[in-house]
């Protein structure tokens, strides 16, 4: 579908979803239609939690991934441990650090190497899932429960797109879900460590910085 229309592509997107409305039918329309050749992008934080929660009950033999850039915080990696054992999931994971030695430096990591990163979880599907909702920043703001990603020729679903702060964490206290221990010292948004700090949406990423993406859903 490269080179298709935006029309077009919100058309096919509309079947796709062939009347899903909540996130766990908006999940279960992707299974439905691209199980084995979808996958999830996870980054352990809450919209994660939520997502494999819902995945799991769905379809537990469903990919999820993650890009470890070799500088993630340490209570990432331990959140990380808790949802595998509680799920009985290995989460595949995509190495995105340095190579040969090379020192790490936020201009590359956000750059090339993320996306190269996530162009090889990629490969050989067609769709993956994301955390993204609308409220997170303006950059997200016109994020749909199902587009067509027009750079890597595959569709993208975000089941959350439409929920706020508030329903996200209401379902993991609900549902008594492991999640990120930084949401309770003020980080809404987690990544690297180097580049991370407290700070409400996504204004903690890339703190000073005229920046809230890294490439990956640009």
């Amino acid at each position: 579908m490269r080179g298709v229309s935006g029309s077009r592509a919100a058309g096919t997107a509309r079947g796709l979803l062939n009347g899903a409305d909540t996130a766990e039918e908006t999940l279960r329309a992707a299974i439905e239609r691209h199980h084995p050749a979808l996958v999830m992008a996870c980054s352990f934080q809450k919209e994660e939690s939520v997502l494999i929660d819902m995945l799991m009950q769905i379809e537990p033999s469903a990919r999820v991934f993650t890009i470890d850039t070799g500088v993630l915080f340490p209570e990432t990696y331990a959140v990380w441990r808790k949802v595998e054992d509680r799920y009985g999931l290995r989460v595949e994971v995509v190495d995105a650090t340095p190579p040969n030695g090379t020192p790490w430096s936020a201009s590359s990591c956000c750059g090339r190497r993320k996306v190269d990163a996530l162009e090889r979880a990629l490969e050989g599907t067609e769709a993956w899932i994301t955390g993204i909702r609308r409220e997170q920043s303006p950059t997200r703001a016109d994020a749909q429960q199902v587009e067509w990603d027009e750079s890597r020729g595959v569709w993208k679903f975000n089941p959350l797109a439409e929920w706020s702060d508030r329903e996200v964490w209401s379902y993991v206290h609900q549902h008594d879900l492991p999640y990120h221990p930084l949401h309770d010292r003020g980080y809404e948004s987690i990544g690297c460590a180097p580049c991370t700090l407290p700070g409400n949406g996504r204004e903690g990423r890339w703190g000073g910085q005229d920046k809230t993406e890294c490439g990956l859903h640009v």
